[in-house]
């Protein structure tokens, strides 16, 4: 071992000329992981630091729809130091009358007196929490400044909300917990409490949430506190959370994009690899009469492993160390602007983790990629080697072994590191797929090259071409592989963003109702029907009684504990009542009308598969703190696709009977209809809350263009390393290419008839890597729209032929560069040189 060191430091002396490529490609794809892992370190560490702050207290008591009771309200009053009630709901902001009414959509919170309990509302005008009180006979009311501007309103003028007169005061600048809300249907509107209490917008059945915020005695044990509340509160719906997890939606997701990125930044640097392999492959090339002088020598093949092995390792650390600064001086730089984008306050800081992270990851992949060219070099005979490399033979099977272990290892560490199996797994094989995929149009692209080069005749520049891209050493493997594993994870956003964007405009306009109304009355019901009726420019209005209620147990046992995490499981669903099922039975029977017997449940037949229910099962649902247990006598066909009305759980009527509740309603309408049919609703029925289908979806669409502009941009990096690799293998291909482009002159060549040999060697590598990009883009559209999303797939050729025409361009780019100086080389110098 010392002696190999001391070969490989002399050999170190001689610099890195030669190692470009795999520094940069090394450094890039560790810079990219350790950039994304640091921005998500911050942010956890934020979520976690500022947990209190974002719950608004050390712990919460939620209710779905209705408040505590006296006695529950003293029992939370007396395991607390301080108390702060705060009620959520939806509901439309007004302002004018007749033709002039302007209506927008608005997330209320409505706090009492103690809120907030920990940190401040930053407002502007700077006015004090008392200004919600009522001043000059009207209460007060805060706005996001969204809301303000939509509404041209200035602080003192006149608003409705739900009816009810406020005076707008302040917008809102920051609220410190607002995280943990989610993604809200309208912005934020504040209102005091007491101005709400004795309105319909908390009459029994209408739908809010009500959140108890507590300061807890110094010293209380959070554990303990949680037992003791679900001890108290058991079968009364009530949700607990605390400061440790206090915007769990925004954690998961956090972790979910954060986990993702790096795995796309983790096939960055497999592209690398491809770039580390080739530089390796031709370093041993350029070593090959050493390699083979040192075995004539004596030198058993061991020592001259580890002589590489040192001088590769060298070479890593420094490819390693180099991304991990640029990593930190990136973020260092942008920390300004990225915390400024953050709805929390967050500090971005260099930490050892992501760090420690993206270094495997380099590590792992340098190891991999370069073992190969060195485990072929250690079966190759001394003969071979003074031979320029002929004769190459497989790795031995040890070392192909070593090789499986190691990327069974960076499997590990990233199942590991991100925490999501299945996403990992997913990913890594999307990966190794796509190299796969690429390896063979590169080997089917040089195949072909050789048979069609007997059928250029006469296009000697075609000829050349071919010849060149089918020749043993062709430059086609490491191109097409660098190049198109970027434009593929390209072409997979580009094709599953162009296809959610298509499908939302394809089929709103013919299917989805354009507004949902929510918050209707019983006794409104009739009037409204009515009301709709009377404007002669509704298409179809449909209407369910709703309630809701979270599925606490199936078949007796904790119901998260029996069906793991499902959507349906997580928070509170709607739940309605029915005396003829709304949708089609696949299985089971649906009770009589006069039924009266014990309760009984139709649930939706795909989510009954997915949580493993079947007919005859019980399930039990809390609604408005009441515990019912229901048998599931049939299954039905519910298209939630659709964006109309459909529940997941319907019981009988008489399971129900007394419980108080609203009905919501989907109306269908032209688009040119919508503004006068909310405008007629908002000013006879200002409790009824109106919901445009169109701006929910939009806001989805947003959140999504948001993950696809990330998700583009850490395949960009993929995409740079890519060409650096690219530009590797054309500037390691210059010498060929003079041999080449002397032998052609001599020949009678023209330097025209050269360069177009060169552009359709390039033209031709390029369109074979964005021609499997396009292939792989559209597997991946499908499997995400079909599979995950449950959406139709319709393959987008705009961005297809843009990655096409990427990769010919970027290919052609590089290629003509490094062809400048063949065609300027003097043929008799470049022909006795090489003699």
């Amino acid at each position: 071992m010392m002696l190999s060191a001391r070969i490989a430091a002399r050999e170190l002396r001689g610099g890195i000329r030669g190692f470009r490529v795999f520094l940069l490609c090394l450094m890039l794809g560790v810079a990219a992981i350790a950039s994304v892992g640091l921005v998500r370190g911050a942010i956890r560490e934020a979520l976690s630091d500022q947990g209190a702050m974002l719950l608004g207290g050390d712990a919460q008591y939620d209710f779905t729809y209705r408040r505590a009771t006296p006695e529950e309200r003293a029992w939370i009053d007396d395991h607390a130091a301080a108390v702060s009630e705060v009620i959520e709901f939806r509901s439309m902001l007004t302002r004018g009358a007749g033709d002039a009414l302007e209506t927008a959509l608005t997330q209320v919170k409505a706090v009492d007196g103690a809120h907030p309990l920990i940190g401040a509302l930053v407002l502007d005008p700077p006015v004090p929490m008392g200004a919600l009180g009522p001043e000059g006979g009207l209460p007060g009311i805060f706005l996001d400044q969204i809301l303000a501007d939509r509404l041209g309103l200035a602080p003192g003028d006149t608003v409705q909300l739900a009816g009810q007169p406020f005076a707008y005061r302040a917008a809102i600048t920051r609220e410190p917990d607002s995280t943990g809300a989610g993604i809200g249907l309208g912005p934020r509107s504040i209102v005091a409490l007491s101005a709400i209490e004795a309105t319909p917008i908390l009459a029994p059945g209408s739908l809010y949430e009500t959140e108890y915020r507590v300061i807890l005695p110094e010293g209380t044990d959070l554990d303990a506190a949680k037992t003791a509340a679900e001890a108290r509160f058991e079968g009364a719906g009530m949700r607990w959370s605390d400061s440790r997890r206090a915007a769990p939606g925004a954690d998961r997701f956090v972790d979910r994009l954060g986990s993702f990125l790096v795995l796309v930044g983790l096939a960055g640097l497999a592209v690398g690899g491809v770039g580390i392999s080739a530089t390796v492959s031709a370093w041993i090339e350029r070593k090959a009469e050493t390699v083979a002088t040192l075995r004539a020598l004596g030198a058993a093949g061991g020592t001259i492993r580890a002589i590489f092995l040192w001088q590769l390792a060298a070479l890593s650390a420094l490819g390693i160390v180099a991304g991990l600064g640029l990593a930190a001086l990136v973020v260092v730089l942008a920390a300004g602007v990225i915390e400024a984008a953050l709805p929390i306050p967050v500090t971005i800081a260099l930490s050892a983790g992501p760090m420690l992270e993206a270094a495997v990851y380099g590590a792992l992949v340098a190891a991999i990629f370069a073992l190969w060219p060195l485990a072929r070099m250690a079966t190759t005979r001394s003969g071979a080697l003074y031979r320029a490399g002929r004769g190459r033979r497989w790795p031995s099977w040890p070392a192909l072994v070593l090789m499986a272990v190691l990327v069974a290892v960076l499997l590990a560490a990233a199942v590991a590191f991100s925490g999501l199996v299945g996403l990992t797994l997913g990913t890594f094989g999307g990966v190794v797929g796509a190299l796969v995929l690429l390896w063979l149009a590169a080997f089917g692209l040089r195949l072909l090259a050789r048979r069609a080069a007997h059928l250029s005749r006469g296009r000697p520049a075609l000829r050349a071409a071919l010849a060149a891209i089918g020749a043993p050493r062709s430059e086609a493997a490491p191109v097409i592989l660098s190049l198109g594993l970027g434009l593929s994870v390209l072409a997979a956003v580009g094709q599953v963003d162009a296809a959610l964007r298509s499908a939302i405009q394809r089929d709103l306009p013919d299917v989805a109702p354009a507004y949902f109304m929510i918050d209707i009355q019983n006794s409104q019901l009739p009037e409204f029907l009515t009301t709709l009726d009377t404007l002669g420019t509704v298409d179809k209005v449909e209407t369910a009684p709703m309630l809701r209620g979270v599925i606490t147990e199936i078949n007796g046992q904790p119901a998260r504990e029996v069906a793991g995490e499902h959507w349906v499981l997580r928070g509170d669903r709607g739940v309605t009542y029915a005396t003829t099922p709304r949708e089609a039975l696949t299985a089971g029977t649906f009770w009589p009308e006069d039924y009266a017997g014990p309760p009984q449940a139709s649930f939706a037949a795909k989510e009954a598969q997915e949580l493993g229910l079947k007919l005859g099962d019980k399930i039990t649902v809390n609604i408005l703190g009441r515990d019912i247990e229901a048998a599931i006598t049939s299954l039905r066909d519910v298209d939630f696709s659709t964006a109309g009305i459909g529940f997941v759980l319907t019981l009988n009527p008489a399971a129900l009977q007394g419980a108080p509740h609203v009905h919501i309603a989907t109306i269908y309408a032209a688009p040119e209809d919508e503004a006068a049919i909310l405008r007629r609703v908002a000013q006879e029925y200002p409790n009824v809350t109106a919901i445009r289908v169109r701006d929910a979806i939009a806001r989805v669409s947003e959140a999504l263009g948001t993950i696809a502009r990330a998700t583009s941009l850490a395949a960009g990096v993929t995409l740079l390393t890519g060409f650096v690799v690219l530009i590797g293998a054309a500037a390691a291909g210059e010498g060929a290419r003079n041999w080449e482009a002397a032998m052609l002159k001599t020949l009678g060549a023209t330097r025209a008839t050269i360069l177009r040999s060169f552009a359709l060697r390039a033209a031709l590598m390029g369109a074979a890597a964005g021609l499997v990009a396009i292939g792989f883009g559209a597997l991946a559209g499908y499997a995400v729209l079909e599979w995950v999303m449950e959406a139709q797939y319709r393959f987008a050729p705009l961005p297809a032929l843009a990655i096409v025409l990427g990769g010919v361009l970027v290919t052609l780019t590089a290629g003509l560069v490094f062809a400048l100086r063949p065609l300027a080389a003097r043929p008799a110098r470049i022909l006795r040189a090489r003699e």
